[in-house]
Order: structure tokens, then C-alpha cells, then sequence
């Protein structure tokens, strides 16, 4: 029993040995103590993108220590700096495909960068087999959020995109109402925002200012059309110009239209139409922005009825400080959407009107007999960010087409279809500004209602704008 009790003690010293020699140590969750993860239930996590968005994102993916940040790739690593000192012992990149060269035992990528290199960034990742959350909007055009979503479940891995108000109590509350049948059939949609808040509707820069130093200007153009440094593209600017950005439907759309493409369990839309605020600087001479979003549109989307639904539904979004007029059911000195009325969405349905704020916070339903329902959200903090990037950490853990995986509120099942809507309308909006010269003028053949096709990914009655529908890739970069 001795000589055995030894020969199992040094096969056991053996293992162990052998496994430290790999750089993998395995401690018992007792030793360590209560509420602390031992290193082989960790994600290993890189965080492409760290600065603004990129820094929450990452913070809430650690999770006080749950996850490992291992690696920060920024291509600008001022806009980082605050993260990187954080994490010191991060590996540091600039460009993420070095990263991905170099570092093999990354589990997870956390990618929030400007939207131009989201899809190539992301479908990198995939391929490379690994889980994957992706800020909002999930891509820069409707093919791409095409792409991400079937190559997400052909390599099998987990996939959020941060539209963190998915994860909230609110949206929760207004699912529950609408499937009790509080507000009956819904026909009518109303979204709004106060976005650009950022310039838009003005001309290309033409002056060339000094380049930031550290800056790999070339990496963060990506995909994109070549064009000089400038401070209206880096570091924030970006969202206004549709070479890198989607505009105020694509920084708001997938946090406003995701309550109502929710609850309503819309799919694709049918058809589309835009008009757009024009600038003028001149008696009766339009500005003409090809390169610029517009500073202010409205956007007509209609959708099939629904599982949810049985009747069309008439979503139409409006920006720029647009808003819908107060419904006769709403008081008149009561707020709709957010407590400024900045924000919003409102769904009409046949027995009442439901209501709710960024996010699908505080929302509300006035019913046709004059009663109304609210409600309090009782957590503490009412934005569900840090939680909705948790539960992607913890679906990884726990695998592709597991129950953490299929309890996720924005997989990229959902966040891919839902951010085709929203980039319906930038294709409209884009579509509207298309002229051909007539006579001493122009014409605007754009300027109608589009038909789509969303199985197929085209408009069917308007052949100019398909451009829209999928980019033209800088030489050197794919998806």
C-alpha cells in the first residue's frame, strides 16, 4: 500500500510538473478563496480598439478579474492610454492582424473600433475561431452584417453586438406588456434622436494638418477610400462621414429600433424611403455633400406582419432634433421617449400606446380607456451595459449553442438582421442624394420609394442604389 500510495504520489508530481512546464497551473478554487476565479476559468480577452467605447467595453469584459485582458491593440495609442495603464501587462499592438499572427491563446476579441473596419476586424476574429462582441452598429453596410452573421455560426462562435439596452429591464417590461396584449395590434412606429451631434452636412476638408504622432494612419483607414489625416475623421468625427461612419441612424438605430424590432419580432423590411435636410449657402442652390451624412432625415421603413404582429407595421425614424408630435393618448406636458423628448420611441397599437426612452428605459403605456402603466426600474444602475458584455463573457465559457449562448439578447442572429434595418435607411438616404445632370440642372431619380428584397439583398426597383448595399474595399483588405 505504501509503494503505491509513493508511485501514485509521483505520477501525480510528474503531471503536475509537466503542466507548469506548458504555462498551464491549475489551482483549486479552495485555495485561492471565496469569489476569486482560478487562471484556467479565465477568457483570455485582446481589446482592438481602446479608447472611448473600447475602454467600457473592455472594463465590463474583465469584470473586476473574471477575464484576463491579454492583449490592447489600438492604432492610436493616445486614445488607449488610459486602458493600457490599467492593464500594463497587456501585450500592446497597433495593428490587429500582427496581433493575430503573434498571439494564439486569445479566447475572446472585444472590437470597437469606427464602424468602417468593424466587419473586417470581426470576420478576422471568426476565422480565426474566436468569440467575438462587436460595438454597434454591427458593420458599416448590410452585406457585411450579412456576412458576420452566417460566418458566426458556420466557425461556431459566440457573438454580441454592444446595444447594451437589449440586456435592460426595461425592454424585458415592454415585451411582457405587448405579448399580454396591453396595446392589441401595432401599425405604427415612431423613432427618433437628436443625432448628429457631431458635424455633418459640410464639405470634405481639403487642408492637410500635421498627423498625429504615433498614429498608424494607414491601418486605421483599413477598407476604407485613401484619404489625408484629418481632425474631422480622428478621433471622433468619423460617425459623420460615410467613407468611415453610418451616420446618426447608424450610432442610435440599433439602441432605438431594438425595442420595437423586439417586441414586435420584425424581420426585413420591404420597403424604404428617405428625405433628407438640405444646406443651403446660396439663394435656391442646394449644397451638394456626396461624402458628408446629412445633418438632419426621415426615413420611412414597412415591415410584414409578424409572428407577434398580424398587421404591417410603418416604422419611421427621424433625426437631426426631428421628433413626432404627441399622440392624442399622451398628455401634453408629458415627455415622450427620454425626459427631454430627445430620444424616443413610440409603438401605436389598436387598445394603446407604448412608450420608451434610450436604451427602452422608464417605458409606459397609455391605454385607450385613459389608464396608464409605468415602470420603476428597481436596479441601481438602470443601464444594463456592464451586464450585457458579462453575459457574452460568460456565454463563451460556457460554449456555441449552449444556454448562456442562446440566452444572449444580441447574438449576431438578431443584431445582424436588426442592423440590416437600420442601414436600409442609410442606403435611402444615400439614394436621395444620387443626381444626373439635366439640362442647366438635375435630377434626382433616387427620390422614391425603394423596394427590397432582403433575401436576396437588393432593391428591386432601383438598380443605382445596390452601390449601397455592399462597399468598395480598399486593395489589401477583405472580409
Amino acid at each position: 500500500m505504501k509503494k503505491d500510495h509513493k508511485a501514485n504520489n509521483r505520477r501525480a508530481f510528474i503531471k503536475k510538473t509537466a503542466l507548469t512546464s506548458l504555462g498551464i497551473s491549475i489551482i483549486p478554487r479552495h485555495v485561492l478563496g471565496k469569489g476569486l476565479v482560478p487562471p484556467s476559468d479565465k477568457l483570455n480577452i485582446a481589446v482592438i480598439g481602446g479608447g472611448g467605447k473600447g475602454y467600457s467595453d473592455a472594463i465590463n469584459a474583465w469584470n473586476n478579474g473574471a477575464s484576463n485582458i491579454a492583449a490592447i491593440c489600438d492604432v492610436d495609442w493616445n486614445q488607449s492610454k488610459r486602458l493600457m495603464e490599467k492593464f500594463p501587462k497587456a501585450l500592446k499592438y497597433r495593428d490587429y492582424r500582427k496581433l493575430f499572427d503573434d498571439v494564439k491563446n486569445i479566447d475572446a476579441v472585444t472590437v470597437s473600433t469606427p464602424d468602417h473596419t468593424h466587419a473586417v476586424i470581426a470576420m478576422a476574429a471568426i476565422k480565426s475561431n474566436k468569440h467575438v462582441y462587436v460595438q454597434k452598429p454591427l458593420t458599416h453596410s448590410i452585406y457585411e452584417a450579412r456576412m458576420l452573421t452566417e460566418a458566426a455560426n458556420q466557425y461556431k462562435v459566440v457573438t454580441q453586438m454592444g446595444n447594451q439596452g437589449a440586456s435592460g429591464n426595461g425592454v424585458k417590461q415592454m415585451i411582457k406588456w405587448f405579448d399580454e396584449g396591453k396595446i392589441g395590434t401595432v401599425n405604427k412606429v415612431h423613432v427618433w434622436t437628436n443625432r448628429p451631434v457631431w458635424p455633418q452636412g459640410i464639405h470634405k476638408p481639403t487642408d492637410k494638418p500635421a498627423m498625429i504622432d504615433g498614429l498608424d494612419w494607414d491601418t486605421w483607414i483599413g477598407p476604407a477610400k485613401m484619404v489625408d489625416y484629418h481632425p474631422l475623421y480622428h478621433p471622433f468625427k468619423w460617425r459623420g462621414w460615410w467613407n468611415f461612419g453610418t451616420g446618426a441612424l447608424g450610432d442610435m438605430g440599433c439602441h432605438l429600433i431594438d425595442p420595437p424590432f423586439r417586441v414586435l419580432g420584425l424581420g426585413y423590411p420591404t420597403e424604404v424611403e428617405s428625405s433628407v435636410g438640405a444646406v443651403f449657402k446660396k439663394d435656391w442652390s442646394p449644397e451638394y455633400l456626396p461624402e458628408s451624412c446629412p445633418p438632419s432625415s426621415r426615413t420611412q421603413l414597412k415591415f410584414p406582419a409578424s409572428a407577434k404582429n398580424e398587421s404591417e407595421i410603418t416604422l419611421t425614424w427621424s433625426d437631426g432634433g426631428l421628433r413626432p408630435f404627441h399622440p392624442d393618448l399622451i398628455p401634453a406636458d408629458h415627455p415622450i421617449g427620454d425626459h427631454d423628448s430627445a430620444n424616443g420611441v413610440i409603438m401605436i397599437g389598436d387598445k394603446g400606446i407604448m412608450t420608451c426612452g434610450t436604451y427602452g428605459v422608464a417605458p409606459k403605456v397609455y391605454l385607450n380607456n385613459g389608464d396608464m402603466l409605468t415602470f420603476e426600474d428597481t436596479e441601481t444602475n438602470p443601464l444594463p451595459e456592464s451586464g450585457h458584455n458579462a453575459s457574452w463573457v460568460e456565454a463563451c465559457k460556457d460554449g456555441y449553442g449552449k444556454e448562456k449562448h442562446k440566452a444572449l439578447t444580441s447574438s449576431f442572429d438578431y443584431a445582424g438582421p436588426l442592423t440590416e434595418s437600420v442601414l436600409m435607411g442609410n442606403l435611402a438616404i444615400r439614394s436621395y442624394n444620387l443626381r444626373t445632370p439635366k439640362g442647366n440642372g438635375f435630377e434626382y431619380p433616387g427620390r422614391k420609394k425603394l423596394l427590397w428584397n432582403g433575401e436576396q439583398m437588393k432593391i428591386t426597383n432601383f438598380e443605382e442604389a445596390n452601390q449601397f448595399v455592399k462597399r468598395t474595399y480598399r486593395e489589401g483588405w477583405t472580409l
